[in-house]
């Protein structure tokens, strides 16, 4: 099997999907703008090459980079960065090398909030009312049918960077006085209540081969607007209704041995659940370290496993 890597490196706790996937004799080929002596001894040992570009965001290097691996080793099966900022890379590669997984055509039912909304409300999952907005009078327009406070955040992002909670018509026009010209942005109904997230891996048939929660002690936008302290943690127990509803998302954005991190509102005045946002990759920072501690595995070769054998061994 031949698994291009991109940018192997960062975040270095991913050098241990190269580690396991080696072990289970795949070429794990590493593409990235980062100079070969750089990476770590360890990485460098688990990769069966590595094809250094410029500017991993000059789709024309990448090209000739897979175009050379595919020439040397023949076609490429799998294409990951587990990444959130290259995910539309990966889907492009796939794309024109015809490899497993999503493709550029996928995108914007999985990067773009409005996308995710409509499958959200396809499978009966209940959203944020609101919608993405074109100008100054258009925000108006949806203000008097959300109300204040309204959330304004970009269509396409992760975490709450350029994400406002907007009370009233001065903040609304503080807003239009900052905001960045090029950016589409999403206009939703405020909505009071906690983050829970249904995490896991799915097999290549769409399978749950493994799954858990995170808790969070307060919104991301708290956190990033009053720059405090934040903490979070796996749950022993998947609380029912997010389970069922976090499988109805799986089937439903068709995802295949891929990592997921779906966020839904607790909300506070009745406990209901809300779908926030889809993300097709781990969540971030040390979380899958947490994973490992809090399930006695090592979720880098049960990814592994499940790439090359289709198998998750631990129970």
């Amino acid at each position: 099997m031949n698994y291009i890597f991109i940018s192997p490196h960062f975040p270095y706790i991913f050098e241990n999907f190269a580690v396991h996937l080696k072990e289970k004799g795949v070429n794990v080929l590493g593409i990235a703008d980062e100079s070969y002596d750089s990476l770590s001894p360890r990485l460098k040992s688990s990769l069966t090459e590595y094809y250094k570009v410029d500017n991993l965001e000059n789709y024309e290097e990448v090209l000739r980079a897979c175009g050379y691996f595919t020439h040397k080793y023949g076609k490429i099966d799998r294409v990951e960065s587990h990444n959130e900022y290259w995910l539309s890379l990966d889907a492009r590669i796939r794309t024109d090398f015809n490899v497993f997984g999503y493709k550029s055509c996928d995108m914007d039912k999985i990067q773009k909030k409005s996308g995710m909304k409509e499958v959200f409300r396809s499978c009966g999952i209940p959203v944020a009312k609101g919608r993405v907005f074109t100008s100054y009078d258009d925000a108006l327009s949806l203000i008097a049918e959300l109300n204040y406070p309204v959330c304004i955040k970009p269509n396409e992002g992760v975490g709450a960077s350029d994400t406002y909670k907007i009370r009233n018509k001065e903040e609304l026009d503080h807003f239009f006085s900052i905001k960045v010209s090029h950016i589409e942005y999403i206009m939703e109904e405020f909505i009071d209540g906690a983050i829970v997230t249904y995490d896991g891996l799915a097999d290549k048939e769409g399978n749950i081969v493994f799954d858990c929660c995170l808790k969070y002690d307060r919104p991301v936008i708290e956190i990033a607007h009053l720059d405090t302290d934040m903490y979070y943690y796996v749950p022993r127990d998947i609380e029912e209704d997010l389970k069922d509803y976090g499988c109805q998302c799986v089937k439903a954005f068709d995802i295949r041995e891929r990592f997921f991190h779906i966020e839904f509102f607790r909300k506070s005045d009745d406990q209901s659940l809300m779908a926030l946002e889809l993300n097709c990759r781990l969540p971030g920072g040390n979380t899958p370290e947490m994973w490992n501690y809090a399930n006695d595995f090592d979720i880098y070769r049960e990814y592994a496993n499940v790439v090359v054998d289709q198998h998750f061994s631990s129970t």
